[in-house]
C-alpha cells in the first residue's frame, strides 16, 4: 500500500493506493469511501479484493486529512469536490466505486457534478433522513441525538444515536416518550470530556443526511447507480432511508449481507460479514444491469 498526501486550497487530503496503477486486468480502480469514517473503516473490505487496485481516503477535517478552509462542517458538494481530486490524482481513469453511509450521499453528489468519474457506484445505506416517510420525525429523532450530546457529551450522544439507529420501524410517539438512554447500558462512558466537535453526534453532517439528490442529474450521468440496503437493516433507520432513496432513482434497493457496518471485522465492536459481503459486491460489480436479488 502507498500513501499519498494530495494538496488542495481547502485541505491536504491523505489517501491510500492498493495495488498497481495502471490497474491489471484491464479492471479500473476501486474506490471505497465513508463519512465521517475515514479509511481505516475499509481495511477488512479492501484486504478482501487482492485482484483490485483499491482506493481510500480519509475526508477532509477526519483521520490524517487537514482542512484549510476555516470550517468544521461537513458538505457533500465538498467532499464530492474531494474525491473528483483524488481520482484525478491516482489517474487511472474513472473508477468504481463502494460507498457507505455519509459516503454514499458524498458518491450521489460525485455522480451528479462529476458524471464522468465513476462507471459503477454501490451506494450503501445513504442516510438521508428527510426521504423516509417519516421525515419530520427522523429528523426529530436526529435533532435528538445531538441534544444529548449538546447537554451530557460523547457518551450520551452515542447512546442516543444507537437508540434511534436501533429503532424499528417510524418514529412514533412511542420512540420520543422514552426516557433519556443510559451511556452506562451501551457499555458507554457517562463522563463528560468537554468536547463537543463528534461529526456523528453534533449538527457539523447534517447537510450530509439532510441532503437530497438531484435525479434528473443522476438518471443523466453514465454511471450505473445501486442502492444497497443490509439484509439486518431493513426496517431500521438506515435500511428505510436505503429504500427512499432506491425509489427516489426508480429502482428497488439491492440487499447485502448484514448490517450497516457489514463490511467490517470485529475491530469495531459489531462484527459484520466481510467475507459474504465481498463475495456480494464483487457480484454486483460484476452483473451488467439491475442487481435486485
Amino acid at each position: 500500500m502507498e500513501t499519498h498526501t494530495l494538496t488542495t486550497a481547502g485541505a491536504d487530503l491523505v489517501y491510500d493506493v492498493r495495488g498497481p496503477v495502471p490497474t491489471a486486468g484491464g479492471l479500473p480502480p476501486l474506490f471505497m469511501i465513508g463519512q465521517p469514517m475515514d479509511a481505516t473503516g475499509f481495511a477488512a473490505l479492501a484486504a478482501r479484493f487482492p485482484e483490485r487496485t483499491v482506493v481510500t481516503y480519509d475526508p477532509r477535517g477526519l483521520g490524517r486529512s487537514t482542512r484549510k478552509d476555516g470550517r468544521d462542517d461537513h458538505a457533500p458538494q465538498t467532499q464530492a469536490d474531494d474525491v473528483h481530486a483524488v481520482i484525478e490524482a491516482v489517474g487511472a481513469g474513472p473508477v468504481e466505486m463502494f460507498a457507505s453511509s455519509g459516503g454514499a450521499v458524498t458518491a450521489l453528489a460525485v455522480v451528479e457534478r462529476y458524471p464522468g468519474d465513476v462507471t459503477t457506484l454501490v451506494a450503501h445505506e445513504p442516510p438521508l433522513v428527510t426521504l423516509t416517510p417519516d421525515g419530520p420525525a427522523a429528523v426529530r429523532a436526529r435533532a435528538g441525538v445531538r441534544d444529548a450530546y449538546e447537554k451530557r457529551g460523547w457518551g450520551a450522544g452515542m447512546a442516543a444515536f444507537v437508540a434511534m439507529t436501533s429503532w424499528e420501524g417510524e418514529f412514533t410517539d412511542s420512540y420520543f416518550a422514552q426516557p433519556e438512554p443510559d451511556p452506562a447500558a451501551f457499555g458507554l462512558p457517562a463522563e463528560d470530556d468537554g468536547t463537543r466537535g463528534d461529526p456523528l453526534l453534533s449538527d457539523r453532517s447534517w447537510a450530509v443526511s439532510g441532503y437530497r439528490p438531484d435525479t434528473d442529474a443522476i438518471a443523466a450521468a453514465p454511471t450505473r447507480v445501486v442502492i444497497a440496503v443490509g439484509e439486518e437493516s431493513a426496517n431500521l433507520l438506515t435500511g428505510r432511508t436505503s429504500v427512499a432513496v432506491a425509489e427516489l432513482l426508480g429502482q428497488e434497493a439491492t440487499v447485502f449481507p448484514s448490517h450497516h457496518g457489514g463490511f467490517c471485522d470485529g475491530e469495531f465492536g459489531y462484527p459484520g460479514k466481510p467475507d459474504e459481503f465481498a463475495h456480494r459486491l464483487r457480484q454486483v460489480l460484476g452483473q451488467a444491469g439491475d442487481a435486485t436479488s
